[in-house]
Order: structure tokens, then C-alpha cells, then sequence
């Protein structure tokens, strides 16, 4: 009996780590799309925004709003998927 429970919660470790790894894949494939695409090549994106050349404010301002989103995106996901495998913290009463 223990040894169903933990090979239960062995394929629930797995499932989730797995779930882990592909969104850490896609999210630091669009952190590095970000990083190199639209900072280092800036002549694509050469037109005025704001006043400003759109590189500039990418480079100033909009690049870090995006990896705030990256970052409050694997928070969610993460905090959905330890919910689904069954893996969450419970929550303590005081």
C-alpha cells in the first residue's frame, strides 16, 4: 500500500517537473527573443514612439515591462500547475 502511494506521488513529481521544464523553456525563449531580437537589432524597430526612437524606448523602458511579464507569467503558471499535480502548500489557519 505505501509503496502505490509513493510511486503515486513519484508520477506526480514527474508530471509536474516536466510541466516545469517547458515553461521554463518557452519563457526563456521569449526572454532571449526579447533580449537579442529587439535590443541588439534595433534597426528593425526605427520609427518614433512617444517622441523617441521606438529602439530607445524599448531598450529604456519597454524591454523591462516585458520581463516583468515573463516573470508574474511563470509565477501563475507554476502556482496553477502545483495546484493540478496535487503538490501546493496547504494553508495554514493562525
Amino acid at each position: 500500500m505505501i509503496n502505490t502511494e509513493l510511486d503515486q506521488l513519484y508520477e506526480r513529481r514527474r508530471g509536474h517537473w516536466r510541466e516545469n521544464r517547458r515553461w521554463s523553456f518557452v519563457l526563456l525563449g521569449l526572454w532571449l527573443f526579447s533580449t537579442l531580437g529587439l535590443i541588439y537589432w534595433p534597426d528593425a524597430w526605427d520609427f518614433q514612439f512617444l517622441g523617441w526612437n521606438f529602439s530607445f524606448w524599448l531598450a529604456a523602458q519597454g524591454i523591462l515591462l516585458f520581463y516583468w511579464l515573463i516573470v508574474a507569467t511563470y509565477s501563475a503558471v507554476m502556482l496553477r500547475a502545483d495546484r493540478r499535480w496535487g503538490l501546493d502548500e496547504p494553508d495554514f489557519e493562525d
